[in-house]
């Protein structure tokens, strides 16, 4: 094979991986546009059903209030189950009893 032949097959290669990148580049255009319209149509919701949006963004906190909350207890009963762990030790086993101690006085 000789250069030329050679340097032609490389130009169509180039050409051929240019036409697919073309290809891509309109299907991303389309995905952009669809996009965009659904974008577009959640505002216009937005705006034409705003008690849709109030209750939405209500029960979003709501769960988002919950979930903390029992997220929280569930750390904090962890913690306390591995600071029991250490009542053994001298001086933290003593600072944790206390704790400990304080808790359990207003249960």
């Amino acid at each position: 094979m000789t250069p030329t032949e050679r340097l032609l097959d490389q130009i169509d290669d180039l050409l051929q991986e240019i036409a697919e990148v073309r290809k891509l580049n309109e299907r991303m255009d389309k995905i952009a546009m669809f996009l965009e319209d659904v974008r577009l149509a959640d505002v216009i919701q937005n705006y034409t059903a705003p008690r849709k949006l109030l209750w939405t963004n209500f029960l979003a906190g709501l769960a988002r209030g919950l979930g903390l909350t029992i997220g929280t207890a569930i750390v904090l009963a962890l913690f306390g189950s591995l600071l029991s762990q250490f009542l053994s030790i001298p001086i933290i086993g003593d600072y944790i009893r206390q704790i400990i101690d304080y808790i359990e006085s207003y249960r």
